[in-house]
C-alpha cells in the first residue's frame, strides 16, 4: 500500500478512535462521581426499606377496592393526601375532575342446559342491566372473528358466547391486546345481531374460577345496551367441551350493572420541590383506583407504593435534586385513563417543563429492563443509569421506545420524554382485574427492588442538567 494511502487510513482510524473515546468520556462524565455514590447508597437504602410494601398494605387494607368514581375512590384520594403530608412532601393537593360513574351491581348467572350449574362471571365495565331474568339458548362462537361475521338479527332471543384462547403466561404480557378485543368490542357485533346478552371468555391467564373484569369500548359514542359478562376460564373451557359434544347450551342471567350519572374523582399530586430548577418536573406515579373484585394490590396499589416510596426516600437525602419530583396518584385509570387526560389538559401550558415521565403499572414482580424515549444525548444518561441499575438484575432495552405507562400516554403524545422500568409480568394476568388481586400476592423483597430502581433512576434524572426531550416530539 502506498505511503499516502496508509497515512490517509491511519488518520481516519485515529479520528474514529478519538470520537469513540470522546463519546465514552462524555457518557461517563455526564453523571458525576458524587451522584453515582448518592445513587448507589440510595439503592441500598431502598433495598433494605419496607416503605413501599407498607404503603400498599395501608391502601388495600384501610381503603379496600377503589372503583373509579365510587365513595371508596374518594376516600383513597384523602388517604393519598394524608400519606403525602406524613411523608414530608413539600406540596400536597388533589386536582378534581368529574366523570360518569358505572356501578357493577349484583349478577346472577347459571347454566340451565344441558344441566343446572352455577357459573362464575362478572359484568364488564359499561355493560347495561337486564330488565328481567334472561333465560335463553346460547350460541357458541369460537372467537371474536366468528361473531363479527354474524348477520344482523340472527341472534334474536339468544345469548352469544365468544370463546377464545386463554392467555399464555409471558414476561411482557404479550397477547393481552389481541385477546382484549372480545372484551372491548364484542358487544358491537352481538347488539347488531339482536342478542339478548353477550358472554365472553375472561381475558387472563388464570386457571382459577375467577372472572376477569375490565372496561369495554364505546361504539360510536354509545355504551352497550345489553348485559355483557365475562366468565372464568374454567367455565369457558367447560362450555367449549359441551359444544364439542354437540350439547344444546342455555343460560339464566340477571345483571344490575348500570350508569349512575356524573360524580367527582381526582388526581393526588405530591411534590418534592427541586433545589435549583423547581420549575422543571420529573413525573412518576401509578393509578389509585382499582377494579372492585379484589383490593387492587397488584393493579395498581403496587405502583402507588413503589413510586411514592421512591420519592419519599429521595426526600431524605442531605440535598434535594435540582429538579422537582412529582408523584401523581392518577384517578379513574381503569375506566379510560380519565385522570391521565385530566392531568394533561390541566397542565397543557406547562408540559414543556415536564422533563420526563414514567409510571409503575404492571404488578409487583421485579424490574428486568429499562427502556427510554429521549434524545441522543439524554440516551447516554439513560445508558449510564442502566449500568448503575445492573446489580438489581436490570438490563438496558430499547432507546426509542414510546410509552412510559398507560397514564403517561396523553403527556407522551404532547412530546414529554419517557422511560419505562419494565417489570416481570408473568403472573400479572393471573391476578389483574380479578378477585385474586390481593396483598398476599406481593413479595416485599421484589417490591423493594422496584423501589430501589425507581429511587435510583429518578434521583439521577432529577439531578441531571441534561434536556431529555426527544427530537421527534410527536410520539
Amino acid at each position: 500500500m502506498p505511503i499516502s494511502r496508509r497515512l490517509f487510513f491511519g488518520a481516519i482510524l485515529s479520528l474514529f478512535s478519538f470520537l469513540s473515546v470522546a463519546q465514552t468520556n462524555d457518557s461517563i462524565n455526564i453523571i458525576s462521581e458524587e451522584q453515582r455514590k448518592t445513587a448507589t447508597d440510595l439503592m441500598q437504602t431502598a433495598l433494605n426499606s419496607d416503605l413501599g410494601f407498607e404503603i400498599v398494605e395501608s391502601l388495600t387494607t384501610e381503603i379496600g377496592p377503589r372503583l373509579a368514581g365510587s365513595e371508596a375512590e374518594l376516600r383513597s384520594l384523602q388517604w393519598g393526601v394524608k400519606l403525602g403530608k406524613e411523608l414530608g412532601f413539600d406540596r400536597v393537593s388533589i386536582e378534581e375532575f368529574t366523570m360518569p360513574f358505572w356501578d357493577r351491581g349484583h349478577l346472577h348467572i347459571s347454566m340451565t342446559a344441558p344441566y343446572q350449574q352455577d357459573l362464575y362471571g362478572t359484568a364488564l365495565g359499561g355493560a347495561a342491566p337486564s330488565t328481567k331474568e334472561i333465560q335463553a339458548p346460547v350460541v357458541y362462537f369460537r372467537d371474536i372473528h366468528a361473531l363479527a361475521n354474524v348477520k344482523a338479527g340472527d341472534l334474536k332471543g339468544k345469548i352469544a358466547f365468544v370463546d377464545g384462547d386463554k392467555m399464555v403466561k409471558s414476561q411482557t404480557g404479550a397477547g393481552y391486546g389481541q385477546a382484549n378485543i372480545r372484551r372491548q368490542s364484542g358487544y358491537h357485533h352481538a347488539e347488531r345481531a339482536n342478542a339478548e346478552a353477550l358472554m365472553v371468555r375472561s381475558v387472563g391467564s388464570s386457571s382459577h374460577r375467577f372472572p376477569h373484569t375490565g372496561m369495554m369500548r364505546k361504539n360510536k359514542d354509545e355504551w352497550a345496551t345489553i348485559p355483557v359478562v365475562a366468565i372464568s376460564n374454567p367455565d369457558a373451557d367447560h362450555f367449549r367441551r359441551l359444544h364439542r359434544l354437540g350439547k344444546d347450551l342455555a343460560v339464566s342471567l340477571h345483571s344490575e350493572s348500570k350508569w349512575k350519572g356524573e360524580v367527582s374523582s381526582g388526581n393526588v399530586i405530591l411534590d418534592l420541590i427541586g433545589s435549583e430548577k423547581p420549575e422543571e418536573i420529573v413525573l412518576i406515579g401509578g393509578h389509585i383506583d382499582s377494579w372492585d373484585l379484589g383490593t387492587g394490590a397488584v393493579d395498581d396499589g403496587a405502583g402507588i407504593g413503589i413510586t411514592t416510596a421512591a420519592a419519599a426516600l429521595i426526600s431524605k437525602l442531605p440535598k434535594r435534586p435540582k429538579r422537582t419530583i412529582r408523584v401523581v396518584m392518577f384517578g379513574a385509570e381503569e375506566v379510560g385513563l380519565l385522570g391521565a387526560f385530566a392531568y394533561a389538559e390541566k397542565h397543557k401550558d406547562n408540559l414543556h417543563n415536564h422533563v420526563l415521565a414514567t409510571e409503575s403499572d404492571f404488578g409487583a414482580q421485579t424490574i428486568w429492563q429499562l427502556v427510554s424515549n429521549v434524545n441522543p444525548q439524554a440516551t447516554l444518561v439513560i445508558d449510564e443509569i442502566a449500568k448503575i441499575l445492573s446489580p438489581l438484575g436490570i438490563v438496558r432495552g430499547g432507546s426509542n421506545v414510546p410509552g412510559g405507562g398507560p397514564d403517561i400516554i396523553p403527556m407522551a403524545r404532547q412530546g414529554v420524554p419517557t422511560i419505562r422500568l419494565n417489570q416481570n409480568g408473568r403472573d400479572y394476568f393471573d391476578l389483574h382485574h380479578t378477585p385474586d388481586d390481593t396483598l398476599d400476592k406481593i413479595n416485599p423483597k421484589e417490591l423493594a427492588q422496584n423501589v430501589a430502581a425507581y429511587a435510583t433512576s429518578i434521583y439521577l434524572i432529577a439531578d441531571s442538567e441534561v434536556d431529555f426531550k426527544p427530537e421527534n416530539k410527536e410520539q
